[in-house]
This record gives C-alpha cells, sequence and structure tokens, in this order.
C-alpha cells in the first residue's frame, strides 16, 4: 500500500511538471511570435516589454548590441525586416531560463541599402521575470 502510494504521488507530481512546463513552453513560442511581430512593426513599447535591459542581442555579422540599441536600430528604419519567418523551432526550458532555436527566412531593407533576403540561424536566450518572459539573448549566425 505505501509502495503504490509512493509511485501514485510520484506520477502525479511528473504529470504537473509536464503540464507546467507545456503551458511555459507555449508561453515561451507566444512571446517568440510577439517579438518577431514587434520587430517588423519596430514600435518602441512593444519592444522594450518583450527584452530585458541587460539584452545582449548578436546579429550574423558579428555586431553585438544592448537593449538601448537593439531598439534605436529598428525605431530609426537602420535595420529594417519587411519580412521574417520561423521555422524548425525548438524549445528547451530549465527553470526560468528558455532557450530557443530556429531558422528565420526574411527580407531586410535597411537605410541606405537595397532590399535583401535573409537566411539565418538564430538562439535566443528567455527568462521569465514576474511571470513574462523577456528576450536576454540572441545570436544569429548565417546558414549556408
Amino acid at each position: 500500500m505505501k509502495k503504490t502510494l509512493i509511485i501514485a504521488v510520484f506520477l502525479l507530481l511528473g504529470n504537473i511538471l509536464a503540464f507546467a512546463q507545456s503551458g511555459d513552453e507555449k508561453a515561451v513560442a507566444e512571446a517568440v511570435e510577439k517579438l518577431r511581430v514587434a520587430i517588423i512593426a519596430a514600435k518602441e513599447p512593444d519592444l522594450l516589454k518583450l527584452t530585458s535591459p541587460s539584452l545582449s542581442y548578436g546579429h550574423s555579422n558579428g555586431l553585438l548590441e544592448d537593449q538601448k540599441e537593439f531598439i534605436r536600430a529598428l525605431t530609426s528604419g537602420e535595420s529594417k525586416f519587411t519580412k521574417i519567418d520561423l521555422s524548425e523551432q525548438t524549445i528547451t526550458i530549465s527553470g526560468d531560463v528558455a532557450m530557443v532555436r530556429h531558422k528565420l527566412i526574411g527580407d531586410t531593407h535597411n537605410k541606405g541599402k537595397d532590399p535583401a533576403p535573409v537566411r539565418l540561424g538564430v538562439f535566443t536566450v528567455w527568462q521569465k521575470v514576474k511571470g513574462q518572459w523577456l528576450l536576454i539573448g540572441r545570436q544569429a549566425f548565417k546558414l549556408v
């Protein structure tokens, strides 16, 4: 009887943890989608809500930006995405940290440059702060 009760408790705890993680995975996926839309729209309030003040944002060309510079580049049009499609996304969660990988296929029209297609691999790190997932790190690399 005691052994059966212990097994039942472990099974119940496992189900609770699995449910909580799947809820977090959904919330992270929603945050990624909101960021995709916010980058295209280039609206400062939306970008501020989705990113951490300690953001480290790495571009595929090696450029590294903090939150302020990342948002300034988007809102000024210096960095302008006109289309972003994400695919092959995976989300791994460990406590209050989520790691997201995906492919990004899109179009840019950066200030002073002709429109250009981009094909990137992207790795992002998100942290759950006060119940909200915030982007704290991002690194992109060119796909071959």
